[in-house]
């Protein structure tokens, strides 16, 4: 590897989305930990973002911040926020830092930051020329690129080597034991099969309807006999109830019940994971939990689509696709998906997987 690089001993990376992107930095940090060992590495992520450190075993260190860079406008100006920030990464004392963007991002605010803080070591992807921000800077890469590559070309471009391509996470003990505790106390036994359905996310522009996932997750659990457990925040309660009425005796309602390490868990004993792009389909793919994913034209699917795990992803092709958007302003075309479909795809890819096994 590039000789400064190899003598760094405190790296930052920093990755300031949602937890979803912090998930796809599993095989990039292991990745670091494997060629510097001995080295510390501190995560510089969102508040959200940070919940994923606790599932990532080569973190040893989280710094949370929400940045003005990333902010929809609802952050009040307040230059002094900005300044603690630059003295909190001055005290960690980094060799380094790399820093992590999707293709729409730019590099350079955060590698301002860490100019400022005094951190020697700056590495980052840019499409724009960013004069000596960054010490070591890469080329973009094609757009399409999937972002768990993404995060790894630049590691190797620093010339770290790479052993392992894949998403990987580490799921707590005490998060198993709690999930089995809460299975058991709604009638399910530890250790038999179930269907996993997590139906919402952030963006209402990727919410498939309510209804229809819950008409796709019955006829499911008609056809193997298994329970259908519901996982969500307790900000989805209210909606959850049509939910649940719809799957009548077969749901099992664990929504706001589980932090996420709980619900990396509850996707880790889940024989099937049936939910929307969310983070929830990245931890899937980290512990190898087969799914269906319901994938709205507001993303390219070769960014983010699973790589490891048995999957399907199901969206209509729509001339407004990929649109980045929150909200839909049309009827959500490209999610206009049968509920029976859904159920088919969820049965075609369970016989597959037997089939494997």
């Amino acid at each position: 590897m590039n000789g400064a690089w190899a003598q760094a001993r405190r790296l930052l990376v920093v990755r300031l989305d949602n937890i979803g992107d912090v998930v796809m930095t599993g095989p990039m940090l292991r990745a670091l930990k494997e060629n510097l060992p001995d080295a510390h590495l501190t995560l510089m992520a969102s508040p959200g973002g940070s919940k994923a450190a606790s599932l990532l075993p080569w973190v040893d260190d989280v710094l949370t911040w929400r940045v003005v860079w990333q902010d929809l406008g609802r952050l009040p100006l307040d230059p002094a926020r900005e300044l603690e920030m630059i003295e909190a990464m001055k005290s960690g004392g980094y060799d380094g830092a790399v820093v992590l963007t999707s293709f729409k991002q730019t590099p350079h605010p955060a590698g301002y930051a860490c100019y400022l803080a005094g951190i020697p070591l700056r590495l980052g992807e840019s499409k724009e020329w960013g004069g000596g921000v960054l010490t070591d800077e890469l080329p973009a890469a094609p757009d399409g690129l999937h972002q768990a590559e993404r995060n790894l070309r630049l590691v190797e471009h620093a010339g770290f080597r790479v052993r392992d391509r894949a998403l990987g996470l580490r799921v707590p003990e005490e998060a198993r034991t709690s999930v089995a505790v809460l299975l058991q106390g709604r009638g399910v036994t530890p250790g038999s099969p179930y269907l996993l359905l997590n139906p919402w996310t952030s963006a209402r522009s990727r919410n498939y309807p309510t209804d229809r996932f819950a008409l796709a997750a019955r006829r499911v659990a008609e056809e193997t006999g298994w329970p259908v457990v519901v996982s969500g925040t307790e900000a989805d309660r209210e909606r959850g109830r049509a939910l649940l009425g719809l799957l009548g005796d077969r749901g099992v309602d664990l929504i706001g019940s589980t932090d996420l390490a709980g619900l990396a868990a509850l996707v880790e004993g889940a024989n099937l994971l049936l939910t929307s792009n969310t983070s929830t389909m990245h931890i899937a793919d980290a512990l190898r939990t087969p799914e269906v994913v319901l994938f709205a034209g507001t993303e390219l699917e070769e960014q983010w689509r699973p790589r490891d795990t048995p999957y399907r992803l199901l969206r209509r092709e729509t001339s407004c696709s990929p649109c980045y958007a929150f909200t839909c302003p049309y009827a959500q075309e490209c999610l206009d998906i049968p509920p029976g479909e859904v159920a088919e795809a969820c049965l075609s890819l369970l016989s597959e997987v037997e089939v494997q096994a």
